[in-house]
């Protein structure tokens, strides 16, 4: 499994749709696509919703981000993570 960032931006029509209903929804499209929600914050800034996943590669990181924007509005932008530790194993 890899670790995946999604930044999300909600529209005007986004934040009508917010609800606890909504959130159980997103856990069980993640899980749907192979993965698990990890944890997810609303923020303030340029970025309204901060989410992280664990999804078994890039391809259902994709599908995963596109469905859940289809399904909430929310424009997402989705990023692979690595841990601190992997980055520093990296550098040899």
């Amino acid at each position: 499994m890899a670790t995946y960032l999604l930044f999300g931006k909600y529209s005007a029509e986004a934040l009508k749709g917010i609800s606890a209903k909504r959130s159980e929804d997103a856990k069980a499209l993640f899980k749907k696509h192979g993965g698990e929600l990890k944890a997810a914050y609303a923020t303030l800034g340029g970025v309204d919703l901060l989410m992280i996943a664990d999804l078994p590669d890039n391809a259902r990181a994709m599908a995963a981000s596109m469905a859940l924007a289809k399904s909430t509005g929310i424009a997402f932008t989705t990023a692979p993570a690595l841990t601190v530790d992997e980055f520093d194993k990296l550098g040899g």
